[in-house]
């Protein structure tokens, strides 16, 4: 990987010399104009046309787009393609301002307000919105109307079939004037489903939703499974608006209404609407990667996705019931920025943020890419994802079986600060890692997410696939599972021999609500050859690292700081035999140097990794 590094940064300091041709793209621009610092061009979409052109015809090795600080409005999704961009050799880079900040927008901004008698704010939506799921006021995310505030409800009982429907306890919320807009949201232990309403029985006091609560492909996922009584909320209806910057979108009407504290006129707030599925497609194929792919200072922002009608049923990190056509694999939520087939590309000092979906997806084929010193933050979706599952087919077979050089491999995710993800569905985490090879992620600050921090790996069960020699050290990850449980800081499923967990510091990981235990590091089925070790696990609520159906790894000089009577290591139907630990050190809050040899390690820690 060290090699990768000075590769990148040579190509990066070619694009710096005099063969190097630049592209201006301005807010205060023309498309018709030459795109030279006096006449800039007004689109990115029409320089990268414009730079397809001049390196398609060898007027340069190197093609700089630098896009001026502001917003730039991205209403359909860019696409970069290795049909259009002859890079084996050239390089195209993007440039943003680094005092002003430059943002591509997939959003637009709601200006059109009129007052209603009922003391909220009205607008139209204009075409083609269908649909709004998130509604962002002057950088934050303003909250969709829901009931309670905070917290959960408990069903009192779940129905007979323990899929469509649960009773309530009168007095729970209030009665929805707009049912069918009504979204149910059932939790699940380690995810969520998202479900709009068929009917609220007052007589019977019982929800019916639209279909089935939870994901229909695994049997398991009944409504009582994990919890008898499961949690759930409600949201979407103008009965739950009751605080400041609250709002509903009235899918009959077309309208969004929202409630603003006293005093406060929408023309004085921007109010940004997303519309774009998509912000950034990057396209190779196998015979053509897409590569030589620079960005820099560049902001992604506002990006729209929208539930299938008949909902979200959440399996994993957000994968989902591809409803209502069941046996065709797992859905995805996807991401703003996805990548197929994209080598030796970068992103740097970049931020993903106020996302509809996830935020950057490596996947398919994506080789010796580098995402550095970037932030990730208030994302519907995971933060990051890497790879993918299993399901793609190939002539009837896995990909993974029929064309295993497909994995992606030797990425690195450096530096970077993820936070905030999972806004909208809870079962997302920070790094998503599918099947991959040689993957590091290293020296990341990961937090406040309400499920797992790191997730790598997505195989069930001990069966050879491409994954092997993944990389995960020196993160420092923190205040998780705030919301969902059976995950941890890092979680690692399925075969990856060679892989290591090395140096990470790992702590406040809160007590489940579920049935299953959170823990520090989560080794789960099929999980053999994986070294653990010189990390710090602190302040978790139950062990600080779990197996389950692992065989032979190796766990060596950890410090483990457990609670009182919480045991170290957890084994699950895991014979712990087979766990060779050698000189950890485990420390319970009872012993006299509790806290001293936890300072020591933190600080042992911080000198390491500054």
């Amino acid at each position: 990987m060290y090699g990768l590094c000075i590769l990148l940064l040579c190509s990066f300091v070619l694009a710096c010399s005099h063969d190097t041709q630049i592209i201006h793209v301005s807010t205060t621009g023309n498309d018709q104009n030459f795109g030279s610092s006096s006449e800039p061009l007004a689109s990115v979409k029409r320089a990268i046309e414009l730079a397809a052109d001049m390196l398609t015809e060898d007027d340069a090795r190197a093609v700089t787009i630098k896009v001026s600080a502001g917003i730039h409005q991205i209403t359909s999704e860019l696409e970069l393609s290795s049909d259009q961009l002859p890079l084996d050799k050239n390089q195209l880079s993007f440039e943003g301002d680094t005092k002003g900040g430059t943002i591509l927008s997939g959003g637009i901004v709601i200006d059109d307000w009129k007052k209603g008698n009922d003391g909220l704010y009205w607008s139209d939506v204009p075409a083609p919105i269908m649909n709004v799921r998130e509604l962002f006021i002057d950088d934050r995310r303003a909250t969709r109307a829901r009931h309670p505030n905070k917290d959960y409800l408990r069903a009192a009982q779940v129905g007979a079939d323990k899929r469509t429907h649960i009773f309530y306890s009168e007095g729970d919320f209030p009665i929805p004037k707009e049912t069918s807009q009504t979204e149910l949201i059932l939790l699940h232990d380690w995810s969520i489903s998202r479900i709009a309403l068929r009917e609220i029985d007052l007589q019977e006091a019982k929800i019916t939703a639209t279909d089935s609560i939870g994901a229909k492909v695994l049997d398991f996922f009944t409504l009582d499974n994990w919890e008898k009584k499961p949690r759930y909320f409600l949201e979407n209806d103008v009965q739950f608006i009751d605080l400041p910057f609250e709002w509903i979108f009235d899918q009959t009407r077309q309208q969004i209404a929202i409630k603003l504290p006293e005093n406060t006129s929408p023309k004085d707030l921007r109010i940004v609407v997303p519309i774009s599925a998509g912000i950034l497609r990057l396209n190779g194929s196998q015979d053509d990667k897409l590569s030589n792919v620079h960005f820099n200072n560049i902001q992604f922002q506002h990006s729209a996705w929208t539930i299938p009608k008949m909902g979200y049923g959440g399996i994993q990190a957000t994968h989902f019931d591809p409803r209502p056509n069941l046996g065709t694999g797992w859905s995805v939520v996807p991401a703003a920025v996805y990548a197929t087939y994209m080598d030796s590309c970068t992103f740097s000092n970049c931020s993903f943020a106020h996302l509809g979906g996830s935020g950057l997806w490596l996947g398919e084929g994506c080789s010796n890419n580098v995402v550095s010193n970037c932030l990730f933050k208030d994302i519907s979706g995971n933060g990051i994802m890497i790879g993918e599952g299993r399901d793609r087919k190939i002539e009837d077979a896995p990909w993974w079986q029929h064309a295993p050089e497909q994995v992606a491999k030797n990425n690195l995710i450096e530096k970077s600060i993820i936070r905030d993800c999972g806004k909208q569905f809870f079962g997302a985490v920070g790094i998503w890692c599918g099947l991959t090879r040689e993957t590091i992620i290293e020296e990341n600050e990961i937090y406040n997410l309400p499920y797992t921090g790191i997730s790598i790996g997505w195989m069930w069960n001990p069966t050879p696939t491409p994954a092997k020699n993944n990389m995960v050290q020196g993160n420092h990850i923190h205040h998780i599972m705030h919301t969902l449980s059976d995950g941890g800081g890092i979680y690692m499923l399925g075969l990856q021999p060679g892989s290591k967990l090395l140096n990470n510091l790992i702590h406040d990981v809160t007590i489940n609500v579920g049935r299953a235990e959170s823990n520090g590091m989560f080794l789960d089925e099929g999980i053999t050859d994986v070294l653990v070790a010189d990390n710090i696990i602190y302040n978790i609520a139950k062990s600080p690292i779990r197996f389950h159906k692992a065989t032979t790894n190796t766990v060596r000089e950890n410090y483990l700081f457990c609670g009182k009577e919480i045991p170290p290591f957890r084994y699950n139907r895991t014979d712990s035999n087979l766990i060779d630990r050698i000189n950890n050190r485990i420390y319970h809050n009872r012993d006299p140097s509790y806290t001293s040899s936890l300072e020591a390690a933190l600080e042992a820690f911080h000198s390491r990794t500054q």
